[in-house]
């Protein structure tokens, strides 16, 4: 009976040597939780910033061979005195790869990430230029009524000033009606380049009449964006 009743006696001194030693140098599961409190605190490194898109790629490459086939295809058209098939069908095939760049530089900049302020701003010039310069040639031969080519040039000229207007506040892509558009000129400007006979004269009319429709309605519309960005970013300062 005396043993017995001494265990619980000897055990009392360790349990209580315990608890200091706890006391003194704290719990290790406690310290295990500040620890990790501490790391979840602690500020997480900032992302890596996004590696930038350069300027020379290939859409970029695409749009500029663009503009390199402008002169080329001039040279056909005004060759043989505007009205031989062969440098005809030439100016033709020319004028149709320079426009395939046109839909290939977009698909490529859209696809690999290669959008870039250069790219939005270079690609609708090019554009016009390849168009403007099919217009003028084909006013200059007498193919087109020049108030076809003036009505176009105005709009285009019109749109490219305005980007450059609002450039400081934003620079406004080319839209769907815009694409549309583009597309609608090129198919008209491609049968007036070919040396179709005189029942085509129709057809010619009619796709050239649908790009005149598309080009007016668009420039309006670019002119609304462009003085909603500039409201939009003014008001911005503003509130600054």
């Amino acid at each position: 009976m005396s043993a017995a009743a001494s265990e619980p006696a000897d055990r009392t001194p360790d349990r209580a040597s315990e608890n200091g030693k706890l006391r003194r140098h704290g719990d290790p599961s406690s310290q295990a939780g500040s620890e990790s409190g501490k790391r979840q605190s602690e500020p997480s490194s900032p992302a890596p910033a996004p590696t930038p898109v350069p300027t020379l790629n290939v859409a970029n490459l695409l749009t500029l061979s663009r503009l390199a086939l402008v002169p080329l295809f001039i040279g056909a058209l005004f060759a043989g005195d505007g009205s031989e098939t062969v440098w005809r069908a030439i100016a033709t095939a020319l004028f149709a790869i320079a426009s395939l760049t046109d839909q290939v530089d977009g698909w490529v900049a859209r696809k690999y990430g290669l959008i870039t302020d250069f790219g939005k701003i270079a690609d609708p010039i090019a554009d016009k230029a390849l168009i403007g310069a099919a217009l003028v040639g084909l006013s200059l031969l007498g193919e087109l009524p020049w108030w076809v080519t003036v009505v176009i040039a105005v709009r285009e000229i019109g749109v490219t000033l305005l980007r450059f207007w609002v450039i400081r506040h934003g620079v406004i892509p080319a839209s769907r009606g815009g694409k549309a558009k583009t597309l609608a000129q090129i198919a008209a400007i491609v049968l007036y380049l070919l040396p179709l006979p005189d029942g085509a004269e129709p057809v010619r009319w009619v796709l050239m009449g649908f790009a005149l429709l598309l080009t007016v309605a668009t420039g309006l519309d670019y002119v609304f964006r462009a003085l909603k960005l500039r409201k939009t970013a003014r008001a911005s300062t503003a509130g600054r």
